[in-house]
Parts: C-alpha cells; sequence; structure tokens
C-alpha cells in the first residue's frame, strides 16, 4: 500500500550557475562574457520549472508528497510505501534508481525538445494517469538489472549503467584480476562493469573505439553488444591494459553469467576507487588489499512502463 509520492527532481544549469555566481545577473555576464547565449539557459530553466509545476499538481492525488533534490538521494531512506516521479534526464533516473530499494520509478520528461529520454516513456502532463495507474497496479513494470559491487567489510555499490573500477586520477590502476579459473596482475586504465540498461552507454564507446582501431587495420569492424534491460548478465571489458614483465592483458574482457562473480584485488597503495554511473563523489575506497567481488545484484531497478 503505497502511502508517499518522492517526486526527485535536479538543478538547471542556469540554477548552478546561480549557485556559483550568487546572482543570475553575475551568471548572465559570465556566459554573455564567455561568448555563450544566456537565453539558451533562461528557455531551458523555464520549461523545466513549467513541467515542475505541473507534475507537483499532478502527483496531487491524497498521498503524502515529497520533493527531493537529487544531491540528496544517495543518503535519502526510500520506504516501501513510496512511489517514486523523476523529473530529468535518463542520468536522474539511473542514479535514483540505484538507491530507490526497488520501489516503482514513474520516469518524466521534462523537455523532450531537448532530452531524447530513453528512460524516460512519460510526459508532464501523462503523469497523474501514469500515478493512479501504477497505485492501482495496472502499470507494467520492467524489472531492470542491476550490477553490485561488494568488499570483503561489507560495504556495496550497486549500478544501474555501468560499474568503474580503477584509480581516482588518470592513471594507471593496478591490481590482480581473478575471473573463472584464470589470474592476471594488470596495469590499466580501470575496469568497466556493465548492465543491459548500460550496454548501450560508457561500454558501447569502448566497441566503438575497438571497431575504428580494427578497421584502420584492415580488420572487420566490432559489432557492439546490446543487451536487455531485464537481462541478469553483466559484460566487462578492461580499458587500455598495459602489457609489461609485471602486468598482462589476456583476461579483457568476458560476459559475466547468472550465479558467476569477477573478483578484483587492488594493488594500489591510495586513490583506488570503485564508483557507479559516472557519479564520482560517491564510491568506495578500493585500496590494497581490499577486494572486490561483482556481479548481478539480487535487487532490481522496477521502472514504471508506458
Amino acid at each position: 500500500m503505497f502511502e508517499k509520492v518522492v517526486v526527485v527532481t535536479r538543478k538547471t544549469r542556469l540554477a548552478e550557475l546561480v549557485e556559483r555566481f550568487n546572482t543570475r545577473a553575475q551568471a548572465k555576464f559570465y556566459i554573455e562574457h564567455a561568448g555563450g547565449d544566456f537565453t539558451e539557459y533562461e528557455v531551458e530553466d523555464a520549461a523545466y520549472r513549467a513541467a515542475l509545476e505541473h507534475v507537483r499538481r499532478a502527483v496531487e492525488v491524497g498521498l503524502k508528497v515529497q520533493v527531493l533534490d537529487r544531491e540528496l538521494v544517495p543518503t535519502y531512506t526510500f520506504l516501501r510505501e513510496d512511489v517514486i516521479v523523476t523529473l530529468g534526464q535518463d542520468g536522474l533516473v539511473a542514479n535514483t534508481a540505484k538507491y530507490a530499494a526497488g520501489q516503482p520509478i514513474i520516469a518524466v520528461n521534462p523537455d523532450p525538445e531537448r532530452f531524447d529520454g530513453v528512460l524516460l516513456p512519460f510526459l508532464p502532463e501523462e503523469t497523474r494517469e501514469a500515478l493512479v495507474s501504477t497505485l492501482n497496479g495496472r502499470r507494467p513494470i520492467r524489472a531492470v538489472t542491476l550490477a553490485e559491487a561488494r568488499l570483503g567489510d561489507g560495504q556495496r555499490l550497486l549500478a544501474f549503467n555501468e560499474l568503474f573500477v580503477g584509480a581516482r586520477t588518470h592513471v594507471s590502476a593496478r591490481y590482480r584480476l581473478r575471473w573463472k579459473s584464470a589470474e592476471e596482475p594488470q596495469s590499466s586504465s580501470g575496469i568497466l562493469v556493465a548492465t543491459g540498461a548500460g550496454s548501450t552507454g560508457w561500454l558501447s564507446s569502448v566497441y566503438q573505439m575497438v571497431s575504428g582501431i580494427a578497421t584502420w587495420s584492415g580488420a572487420a569492424p566490432v559489432r557492439p553488444l546490446r543487451l536487455e534491460w531485464e537481462d541478469r548478465r553483466l559484460v566487462f571489458v578492461v580499458r587500455e591494459p598495459f602489457v609489461s614483465r609485471h602486468s598482462g592483458a589476456r583476461i579483457v574482457t568476458d560476459t559475466i553469467e547468472p550465479g558467476e562473480r569477477l573478483e578484483i584485488e587492488s594493488t594500489m597503495p591510495s586513490g583506488g576507487v570503485i564508483f557507479s554511473d559516472g557519479i564520482e563523489s560517491d564510491f568506495l575506497a578500493f585500496d590494497s588489499g581490499a577486494i572486490a567481488r561483482i556481479a548481478a545484484a539480487r535487487d532490481t531497478a522496477n521502472l514504471v512502463a508506458a
């Protein structure tokens, strides 16, 4: 039984500029002095505010309503009585889903002229109907697979699109990779572990790079891997592995099947991190001696479908 609607919002670019420069006038001066068009920021901000006002009216269906900025999501405890409405780009859905504890998420596109919205099936004017039908159990739900990184001390991190395991800065990450019966010390730009939802994101850029190199060298182009959102498999790739006397590149990519796990032991004295979905501020420290075990999570992200 749902008791509360949690509306997750995000600051517009204009709101972030005003926060940075204290006033709208100073923000305008900065953008125009740099040769930018401040009107673009104003139009985008106005569209988002209009969409938010529409959504806030739409969710008044007799339940408690709480509006939550995305910055507070990692520290907010979602309850079984919550239904979630996100208003923002795809990234807002991804970064809400991994903290949502399996609660249904109605993802609303605030500005379809600017955002394609692969994860955003609803427009602001469709919010009320989507919410009411979700409350009545009449909406289909897509159970999207999440990836999980778990450390030996019990800490864990979930990912909607992908996990990144590596160094905090642009230096080589050093670690020992254990996969199935193989084990290898490696030095690389880090490891990506992608879900089905993330197979069209950061992971696809790796395939594009490999395909370009293959084509340039006279080989056949590489076809990007595409997985369904509900697929329980994960895919890992080692980014730019370096071969030396102390590091190898035999284990560079594979599919993690249900029941399997990838194990990575850090050999970085400091600066090692694990973060998810591009949010570097929410991370697990991954320094020497830490061992991360990565697999599909039992949790799923439950997205309300159109």
